[in-house]
């Protein structure tokens, strides 16, 4: 599979080597694709890999992992071209982060509202899937956690798309991935993320994650 990764920070980089490793051609899209860090990331991951400019990665991509910092995102796409999203299974990372007034974050938009809304608005011929958004980035790709492996939440509109991220999920080591309903369940998961920041923060780790137990 062919995929596209919009963002290359962290959890880009983080991203872009677990479906590497897990055999997919994978592209970083970057404003700055020539930067160093980019250039030390395609040195030290094994696989197909390579890097371009935000459009360049959204052709690229079969499936398109959307991970800019949260104030960015609309803009990401933008500089992507819309029309590179029709059509296509989009994982939105993004959280809707606000450090206003400092830590802990609270969120820019919320509750009536989501960021993944915004998206799957911004690209309505694409298939937006909240995914990913919970975690850091250190767990995204084979999340055992003292031998444990947790659970995963998404939302989003098309059923097609949920199972295909269920089956990236699977393959990157997920116990299972429980889905919420409607990309308007990304309101909930993205007022998870300052609640993860506010745990993280008290246990002293940002290694968690969420299971859930019936």
């Amino acid at each position: 599979m062919r995929v596209g990764i919009l963002g290359s920070g962290g959890v880009g980089m983080a991203l872009g080597k677990g479906f590497a490793t897990k055999g997919h051609d994978v592209m970083i899209g970057s404003r700055s694709p020539s930067k160093q860090e980019l250039k030390d990331w395609l040195k030290t991951t094994k696989g197909k890999v390579s890097t371009g400019t935000l459009a360049e990665a959204a052709a690229h991509g079969e499936v398109i992992v959307l991970c800019p910092v949260g104030e960015a995102a609309l803009e990401v796409i933008d500089l992507a071209r819309p029309i590179n999203f029709v059509g296509k299974t989009v994982i939105d990372v993004t959280n809707p982060l606000d450090f206003s007034a400092g830590m802990p974050p609270g969120l820019f938009v919320g509750t009536t509202d989501s960021l993944g809304e915004q998206i799957q608005r911004k690209i309505p011929e694409a298939n937006v899937v909240k995914c990913f958004n919970i975690v850091g980035n250190s767990l995204m790709v084979d999340p055992l956690i003292k031998g444990e492996a947790p659970d995963m939440l998404i939302a989003g509109n098309d059923e097609g798309a949920k199972k295909k991220v269920t089956a990236i999920l699977h393959e990157f080591g997920w116990n299972s991935a429980i889905d919420i309903g409607g990309i308007d369940g990304a309101r909930w998961l993205e007022a998870l993320a300052p609640l993860w920041v506010r745990l993280a923060s008290k246990l002293g780790s940002f290694d968690i994650a969420f299971k859930v137990l019936k």
